[in-house]
């Protein structure tokens, strides 16, 4: 026994690591049931008190208590963080193909940008979705074809064309680079368990969110640019003269008009009044008295009101410094939703840029959501310079074109902080947080292919994986008994002792299982009993010469490590090599591989070698078939 007792507690030891590594997958998995039973009887009452709720309502009420419930209790956090991890495959979620909107990219970059150069650039877009071509490459023969030069557009003029767009091509470049990186931020941060984020082609990025169940709101993570702005708001004063002859415009009617949309009001009904005042009918002024430029717009009227608002005729009342943007969140008044609408600089008075650190709160005042910023020292000197200037005007925050709040700047802001309110609820503060900490995307991304796993397909994957790797254990276990007897057994035992350990160091790495990893385990299964194969075969040949049991285990063993380490090591590489050149489901299938490799190799010949040299040092029997 002295000689196996190192051994002996190697073996006991990985096997207790293993179980305590694999202890939180098995807690995890008690308290999803438990989590089950309280939102199964939970859906039973919301059904009796509601009987006419609908699924997608219910579906929302059933989803935010199991958040609620997963994320209270710390047990619960830390289980499911340190458990056996996923696939997209197995427990179901979002494969989405993104693409960056490059052309918008050089519609920032360029400077002085026309109409014949927005048609040109229309152009390039379209043709690049149907080629492999990159947008500046396309945009560079157009504009070489209508003899413009780049440098009208981008650089310098004493810049040559192929310079010129050397640059822009590393910045396209840059942009997809930087994208990727930005989304892993906003991945990791908003807690998806080990995503898969990969660039595809020049300008594709390919997103896989194992587990995800809110998809718009994994969406609006992923799309969002995060263009944090602050705007100062156009006085009434001025701001009302421009509403006014946008009014007149639209309604054909003489500027020289006394009447006002507020007298108007008292006099026409609202088919008269829309049709004398197209704007106002749409875009109500908060306070007719003229105190603010505020107006409310029906969230139906919006595409409308839109659309009038980029009328030729109008665009050129509306001075170029300024424009409209929408509150992000609607107001809600007899059941109809309204979006404040204000006037602001079209120049920023500061970005986003300057944010170094974002919370997310709620307001002990008002218990509202809200989000906190802190600010470099270089944008809270201009904070400081911008509010103390500004006094008594209004500044909107606006993220990505869209006002969060537009709050009275009533004292002079030092120290760089600032904050955002108007947010709906913690979460949309959270998703916010979020993409304020990770930064802004340096070009919008569209998603171009969109793919929804079910968690009960997932859980039909996971069924059918594991029938089908205990029945192979089954069959191999049963080949092995009836052939090699007690040593068969010895090797069945080893194999059990390999898929632990598989399965401890997953979880011990934080790895993923997939689909093609549980095949990686079948086969891994096969090839731990292969060298037991020929380790057996070896003792029978030993055997036969007439040497001792004990003499012919260990001849068997010595002889036949070459044989079992060469044909291990060569599969290991090719593992390795699929590991390093493949995606997805390959890298999950070599994963599991090449630690089934290693398990299987130490179940055989540490595990086994030790059972064999327990028996023997008992005197038992020893049966080789």
């Amino acid at each position: 026994m002295k000689e196996i007792r190192f051994r002996l507690i190697i073996i006991l030891g990985a096997i207790a690591l293993s179980l305590y590594l694999l202890y939180p997958t098995f807690q995890d998995y008690q308290n999803n049931k438990e989590v089950g039973k309280k939102l199964e009887s939970l859906s039973d009452s919301i059904k009796k008190s509601n009987p006419v709720i609908s699924s997608i309502e219910l579906k929302e009420i059933i989803q935010n208590k199991k958040d609620s419930i997963l994320t209270s209790n710390p047990e619960y956090k830390s289980a499911r963080d340190k458990r056996v991890k996923l696939g997209l495959d197995l427990q179901g979620g979002m494969y989405l193909v993104m693409e960056v909107n490059t052309a918008k990219l050089l519609e920032r970059l360029a400077k002085d940008p026309d109409e014949q150069f927005k048609q040109l650039l229309k152009e390039a877009e379209k043709e690049t979705k149907l080629s492999e071509e990159n947008v500046v490459t396309i945009l560079a023969r157009k504009m070489q074809a209508k003899g413009i030069r780049l440098s009208r557009y981008f650089g310098s003029i004493r810049e040559d064309d192929a310079d010129i767009q050397k640059r822009l091509l590393e910045q396209e470049s840059d942009a997809v680079t930087r994208a990727i990186e930005i989304i892993s931020n906003r991945v990791n941060q908003y807690g998806v368990s080990e995503p898969s984020i990969q660039k595809q082609g020049s300008r594709r990025i390919i997103v896989e969110l194992p587990g995800i169940s809110r998809e718009e709101e994994a969406k609006r993570l992923l799309q969002g640019r995060a263009l944090l702005e602050f705007k100062l708001l156009k006085d009434p004063e001025f701001a009302i003269p421009i509403m006014n002859r946008i009014d007149e415009v639209l309604a054909a009617k003489d500027s020289s008009a006394k009447t006002t949309p507020a007298d108007s009001t008292k006099q026409l009904t609202e088919a008269e009044f829309a049709k004398q005042h197209p704007f106002f009918s749409l875009a109500r002024l908060i306070d007719p008295q003229g105190r603010m430029a505020d107006v409310f717009v029906k969230k139906s009227d919006r595409e409308t009101l839109n659309n009038l608002l980029t009328r030729p005729e109008v665009l050129k009342v509306i001075p170029d410094n300024i424009e409209f943007i929408y509150e992000a969140k609607p107001e809600i008044a007899e059941g109809v939703e309204y979006y404040r609408m204000y006037m602001v600089n079209k120049q920023a008075e500061l970005t986003g840029g300057v944010i170094v650190d974002a919370q997310s709160n709620i307001d002990p005042t008002t218990s509202a959501p809200i989000v906190t910023m802190q600010m470099n020292a270089e944008g809270s000197r201009e904070w400081a310079r911008i509010t103390g200037s500004n006094i008594g005007k209004r500044c909107a925050i606006v993220m990505d074109g869209q006002a969060y709040s537009a709050p009275t700047i009533h004292n002079k802001i030092s120290g760089g902080n600032s904050q955002i309110s108007g947010i709906p609820n913690l979460d949309e503060a959270k998703l916010l947080e979020i993409v304020l900490k990770a930064g802004a995307l340096p070009a919008p991304i569209d998603i171009i292919e969109e793919r929804t796993v079910g968690p009960s397909l997932g859980q039909d994957s996971i069924s059918q994986g594991f029938n089908s790797m205990w029945l192979g254990y089954m069959i191999v276990a049963v080949f092995m008994i009836i052939y090699y007897k007690k040593a068969g057994t010895m090797a069945d035992l080893g194999v059990i002792v390999t898929i632990l350990l598989i399965l401890g160091i997953l979880a011990g790495f934080q790895g993923t299982l997939t689909l093609p990893g549980i095949a990686g385990i079948v086969l891994t299964m096969g090839m731990a009993v292969d060298a037991n194969v020929l380790i057996y075969e070896r003792i029978r040949e030993e055997l036969s010469t007439g040497k001792t049991v004990k003499a012919a285990v260990e001849s068997g063993f010595k002889h036949s490590f070459s044989a079992i380490f060469d044909s291990n090591i060569t599969t290991f590489f090719t593992g390795v090599i699929l590991y390093q050149f493949g995606s997805g489901p390959i890298q999950g299938f070599a994963l599991t591989l090449m630690i089934g490799i290693a398990a299987s190799l130490f179940s055989a010949l540490v595990l086994v070698r030790v059972m064999f040299d327990f028996m023997i040092s008992k005197g038992l029997k020893i049966q080789v078939g």
